[in-house]
């Protein structure tokens, strides 16, 4: 008898209509599209407008989107896991939000926050409840309204980050021997000094004091985020790539978190991959926080193929990182 494994049987998204792009930023702050291009890869990012529209609104588009692919009955979902790290509000959690304006009424629903890494967090989790014989449907939401939390006055954050939305579902499978199979996680608070936003918590609530000092804003030190990141989300991806016993010609697709593509290029050099195997939209969108790998997932979903193994990786505020691996279920 085979052991019950956790695919993925479909995937939607959203990004919002505005686009944000270099030339508009070099209006904004002393930066130019050439410098922005050569040290993220970035050219254009999307971001959410409108009164009262948090990342709950564009985690219940793309979790709609994902039902009309996939044709499920949004009461057939047992548990909807939001990913993010920017919640419309402290409580209730956006999942909460998400699973009743999609009409997910026989969900449980609840909010995890690993930064950047957050939707990988959320995957493997949704896997051990499928695993377990709990629950047959499970839905993870990637999102993050990053332009709510970005001083755009302040150049080392907002040329990097962008606002979207993806969502997965997660079934039972008993037969083939897809879906997530590993992953190697690890976090660190050494980080907490080079990556935060300072206040807004129990530590700091929010005063006058805290908002006039902008501390309601991204706080990152670039190069020491930059060489944590190249270093360890590669080690991650080759970790669970040597524990599985896969080489570089097994491997279909890297996955990466679209944070930037020197970050990117490393991890695939470290795994010995080439280029033409590594998803990536990060010039279009940016860094989209919990929705970037699942944003790169929904890109390349006509390109994919069932049986492919895919290494998911990434690296995020805390710190944490990690990779998962897994092999796709469905042909497009």
């Amino acid at each position: 008898m085979n052991k019950r494994s956790a695919v993925i049987s479909g995937i939607g998204g959203y990004l919002p209509e505005y686009i944000l792009t270099n030339k508009e930023l070099e209006r904004m702050v002393d930066t130019t599209d050439e410098w922005i291009l050569e040290r993220t890869g970035i050219r254009e990012r999307r971001i959410l407008k409108g009164e009262n529209m948090g990342s709950s609104f564009m985690g219940a588009k793309a979790v709609n989107e994902l039902f009309s692919k996939t044709n499920v009955n949004p009461k057939e979902i047992d548990l909807l896991i939001c990913c993010t790290v920017t919640p419309d509000m402290l409580f209730p959690a956006t999942a909460n939000i998400i699973a009743t304006e999609v009409g997910a009424v026989n969900a449980f629903s609840y909010d995890i926050n690993a930064a950047c890494s957050g939707f990988l967090y959320g995957l493997a989790t949704a896997s051990k409840f499928i695993e377990s014989g709990m629950h047959q449907k499970v839905v993870v939401v990637g999102v993050d309204k990053m332009s709510s939390i970005i001083d755009y006055e302040d150049r080392a954050t907002c040329i990097i980050f962008g606002d979207g939305a993806s969502a997965v579902l997660l079934e039972a499978d008993d037969n083939e021997g897809n879906g997530i199979i590993d992953y190697y996680f690890r976090s660190d608070a050494i980080g907490e000094k080079h990556l935060h936003m300072k206040a807004g918590g129990s530590r700091r609530p929010a005063s006058i004091e805290t908002v006039k000092n902008k501390e309601h804003f991204v706080y990152q030190e670039g190069k020491a985020v930059f060489k944590f990141a190249v270093t360890n989300m590669a080690d991650a991806a080759f970790k669970v790539m040597q524990k599985n016993n896969l080489k570089a010609e097994d491997i279909a697709f890297l996955v990466p978190h679209q944070a930037n593509k020197r970050i990117i290029d490393a991890t695939a050099k470290r795994m010995g991959i080439g280029e033409e195997k590594v998803m990536m939209n990060i010039e279009k969108y940016g860094n989209t926080t919990a929705a970037t790998i699942p944003l790169c997932l929904r890109d390349y979903e006509d390109q994919l193929k069932k049986g492919d193994n895919l290494i998911l990786a990434a690296f995020g505020g805390g710190f944490t990182w990690g990779a998962l691996y897994l092999k796709w279920n469905y042909d497009f």
